[in-house]
């Protein structure tokens, strides 16, 4: 069991293995290119629904994926993502019980596809002995593959690789044709209007273990997105992905984004005050920062980002799916100090980017939040009563659901500690590369732990009860204000804020709506506050000392069960900032909370009659939420 949390940071040691010693090419045959797949399909005034996508699955052609046990592969991963029935890696029927409508395919530049090639490859062509001896290994099962994958990366590590995997020729080689195969599939599935399939893949940069990954996202089909190759993450800087990215859009016209994740086990660096190498960060840095990355991952799988409540006392509802994932870096070679924490989480560098834009002038985490799975089986799925796990060893069995006690702490985070979340909801005009890529780019987008709950956000100055009484309000908030994402120039008047949510239509009621304000003091010293703006049954619970009441408990834990006899369909609030104070840098987000619900542990303890630990059994019931993008209150310049 510890090469897997060895394989979880496989990548950080895999610079120079892309290819394996073999003279042909397996596999069937390719599907040939479709180009971009744009059509034609109708474009709205403006965005009139969500859509719901991943934008971090990872497939068989994930080095690490696969040596968990992953053999699903990009066309199964878009078929699932389409609603249709797969058998898993472990030979379970999955299907998702509403479709996606865009998925993103993240697999790790580094080694990308080497495992697969090396695990398909003919043995009698394999001439090397080491080579010879993994591709047995994995053939095996789930265990053995598991170490063959384990021992090819300590070979990285010391530089014992064989020499078929140090040719420079043979891995260009070999990775430009996984790609193209790839980015081939991927348009093959895009079909506008009904399923947006975008090319992509994960940057894994992680000095020391530190995670600071990335997901590169592209708006462009395989037409341009070919003539380039995934970057490699391995003992570089995050500068050398962005000349990457410049360099990509001025050769081929094209449009690409990176979405940084898992601040949480990036023991403080992922969100930094200063630059990389220490020293006050310059503006030109942070405006790099700020173009290249316009979202952040802010929940997912190896939990939650958003808050903590060492940083965050007075927010009853900070730590969400922080458990299990505070304790240090991402393979556990260094634990992290409260000191660190500054840097992992999201709202803290919201506050921070507002610091470092009164000193620059410049803004490097205005930034909007999605949310995704970061599943390394191929299955992108985000409900509790439906969750095949972060790997194949996680997938629905009766022996996943373990407890820290038995494992060792940092082994128990294969456990009950991973969340079944989580997904983007993206406000575009169509169902469209171009479209998606665009409501990104402008942040017009929101994560959820899960649910697909409906949350709509517009700030302007002089929303009235008039306006949002209407059919006409989205229309008003784009016309005389801005949506979620957006910037607002200080006029000397407190902003308003129209705010809608609508509960998961196959989900949970909701508990609250919250807007969370922060805002930079004259002295340059960062603040928060939470608002509850709205909340169910208002009038049996009425605010006392500030806050409002616990919604309640329906859940039925001995039948992972719960009722909507609490909570509400839906929450609307016209909010007026309380405490506005002109001249002050500020931004607000809404987090949308759901009424208690049961846990994926939950649904395994009825599924396979089991008994959980007693610290399961604190994680088995959760309030899922919403996190809305940001809008920033912009002070005026003189």
């Amino acid at each position: 069991m510890r090469h897997l949390r060895h394989l979880l940071g496989a990548s950080a040691l895999l610079l120079t293995l892309t290819a394996c010693d073999m003279t042909v090419t397996a596999g069937g045959s390719s599907p040939a290119a479709s180009g971009d797949g744009t059509g034609t399909v109708p474009v709205a005034a403006y965005p009139e629904r969500v859509y719901w996508g991943d934008t971090h699955l990872h497939t068989d052609n994930s080095i690490d994926a696969f040596g968990f046990g992953a053999r699903l592969g990009p066309e199964d991963a878009l078929r699932f993502a389409r609603g249709e029935k797969v058998i898993s890696s472990t030979g379970v029927p999955a299907q998702l019980e509403r479709p996606l409508d865009f998925l993103v395919i993240a697999d790790h530049s580094d080694g990308l596809g080497a495992t697969r090639r090396l695990y398909d490859a003919p043995r009698m062509l394999i001439r090397d002995e080491t080579l010879r001896k993994w591709h047995d290994m994995m053939h095996e099962g789930p265990q053995q593959s598991q170490r063959a994958v384990a021992e090819l990366i300590t070979a990285a590590a010391n530089g014992t690789l064989p020499a078929a995997l140090r040719d420079p020729a043979n891995q260009a080689k070999a990775t430009e044709e996984i790609w193209r195969r790839h980015l081939q599939t991927i348009d093959r599935f895009n079909e506008p209007g009904k399923f947006t399939a975008l090319g992509g893949f994960e940057y894994t940069l992680m000095p020391d273990g530190n995670n600071l990954h990335r997901v590169v996202l592209f708006r462009d089909g395989s037409a341009k997105t070919s003539q380039v190759r995934p970057f490699p993450g391995l003992g570089g800087n995050v500068d050398e992905l962005w000349d990457y990215m410049d360099a990509y859009e001025k050769k081929t016209g094209g449009h690409v984004l990176a979405i940084p994740h898992n601040g949480n086990v990036s023991n403080g660096l992922m969100w930094e005050l200063t630059m990389p190498g220490g020293g006050p960060m310059t503006a030109e840095y942070a405006r790099r920062r700020a173009s290249h990355e316009p979202v952040v991952e802010a929940t997912q799988i190896k939990g939650d980002s958003e808050a903590h409540k060492f940083l965050s006392p007075n927010d009853e509802f900070a730590s969400f799916g922080v458990a299990g994932w505070e304790l240090g870096n991402l393979p556990l070679t260094r634990r992290a100090t409260p000191d660190m924490f500054g840097g992992n989480y999201v709202r803290e560098a919201l506050k921070r980017g507002l610091t470092i834009e009164a000193r620059t002038g410049v803004n490097p985490y205005r930034f909007g939040m999605v949310g995704g799975t970061d599943s390394h089986t191929g299955l992108p799925t985000a409900d509790e009563n439906n969750f095949f796990g972060k790997h194949t060893g996680n997938e629905p069995s009766p022996k996943r659901v373990m407890s820290p006690q038995n494992l060792g702490t940092d082994q128990g985070r294969f456990g009950y500690h991973y969340l079944a979340g989580g997904y983007a909801g993206v406000w575009a005009r169509a169902n469209t590369r171009a479209e998606i890529f665009d409501a990104l780019k402008r942040r017009e987008v929101y994560a959820t732990t899960g649910p697909r709950m409906t949350v709509r956000m517009f700030g302007g100055f002089d929303f009235s009860p008039q306006d949002f009484g209407g059919q006409g309000w989205v229309q008003a908030g784009y016309k005389r204000g801005v949506p979620m994402g957006g910037e607002l120039a200080d006029g000397g008047k407190a902003p308003v804020f129209m705010i809608e949510a609508l509960k998961d239509p196959i989900g949970a009621n909701l508990d609250r709506v919250q807007v969370i304000k922060g805002w930079v003091d004259a002295g340059g010293v960062s603040h928060e506050k939470v608002f509850d703006v709205v909340w169910s049954d208002a009038a049996k619970r009425p605010m006392s000392g500030g806050k409002v009441p616990a919604v309640g408990d329906t859940v039925d834990r001995a039948k992972a069960s719960y009722t909507n006899t609490i909570g509400a369909k839906q929450l609307r609030a016209l909010w007026r900032d309380p405490e506005y104070r002109a001249g002050q840098s500020a931004f607000y987000y809404v987090r949308v909370i759901e009424i208690p619900t049961p846990r994926w542990v939950l649904f395994d303890a009825l599924r396979y009659h089991l008994t959980l630990s007693a610290d399961a059994m604190k994680d088995a019931v959760a309030q899922e939420r919403a996190y809305s993008s940001p809008i920033w209150l912009i002070p005026h310049k003189t």
